[in-house]
């Protein structure tokens, strides 16, 4: 059978397992578990597909999969013993009696179709062996460890933030969150970009450029950044913060104009 069509079909049967057990489960924010779990499993089944015991497969597997695992189980410990996501929750009352038939499709089969996009160089490096390990394996790698950093330790720093019980009605604006209001997004971008400099070492490895492209307009444009905004506008510090402090690419603190 064809590799990319294989590889679908096995992220396909992945992402009904998932819907079963939000079913089970009776809570939608799951798919973030099987989010970052999902990358991990392409990266190893294409892997092994190929049939070559590459280092650069090897290499890409074993980023992707510390960065899956360790999203899936941040997004695990943040969710347990908690009422399900608020914009699960939302849905649930905007989907009204369509609410398992639109989960189906537009949460678990689009978020499907969406991680084989980002996915793709990761399955194109796995299908192509391309030349040793060089200098853009290097830069691929020094990116991702740059976006692996504001990643897990934006998330660590806002979890011990909202711990403690000092900052109920504050908002996170310390640490790597004074630099960007979204440092654990701007990492994961990072990090794909990284994986796709990694790519270009295998031949038509630049059309996987799709990868980078899609998540990086996911977070910007669709379910990342547009959703935490709009609810961090309700807090009172937001119209400062949002005023100092760049959105996504990390910056020096810019000065507020007093008029």
């Amino acid at each position: 059978m064809n590799y990319y069509l294989t590889l679908f079909l096995v992220l396909f049967a992945y992402m009904n397992l998932w819907f079963l057990v939000s079913l089970i489960k009776k809570r939608n924010d799951v798919a973030d578990v099987a989010w970052g779990l999902g990358f991990a499993l392409m990266a190893w089944v294409s892997y092994f597909l190929s049939g070559d015991s590459s280092g650069r497969g090897m290499l890409v597997g074993l980023l992707v999969s510390i960065w899956g695992l360790r999203l899936a189980w941040h997004i695990y410990t943040r969710n347990k013993g908690k009422a399900e996501d608020y914009r699960y929750l939302v849905w649930r009352k905007e989907w009204g009696k369509w609410f398992y038939i639109r989960s189906y499709f537009q949460v678990y089969l689009l978020q499907g179709v969406f991680l084989y996009l980002v996915v793709s160089p990761v399955l194109l490096i796995n299908r192509n062996a391309g030349a040793d390990l060089g200098l853009l394996d290097l830069v691929g790698i020094a990116v991702w460890l740059f976006g692996f950093y504001f990643e897990a330790v934006g998330d660590a720093q806002l979890a011990r933030f909202v711990k403690d019980p000092a900052n109920k009605g504050k908002l996170m604006q310390e640490g790597l969150w004074a630099y960007t209001r979204h440092p654990n997004y701007f990492g994961e971008v990072a990090q794909w970009w990284g994986i796709w400099l990694i790519a270009l070492s295998v031949p038509s490895g630049v059309i996987s450029v799709i990868g980078p492209i899609t998540i990086t307009f996911l977070i910007l444009k669709v379910s990342g950044i547009p959703l935490l905004e709009k609810k961090m506008e309700k807090n009172p510090e937001f119209a400062e913060y949002r005023e100092r402090v760049s959105i996504f690419i990390p910056l020096p603190h810019r000065k507020i104009s007093e008029n």
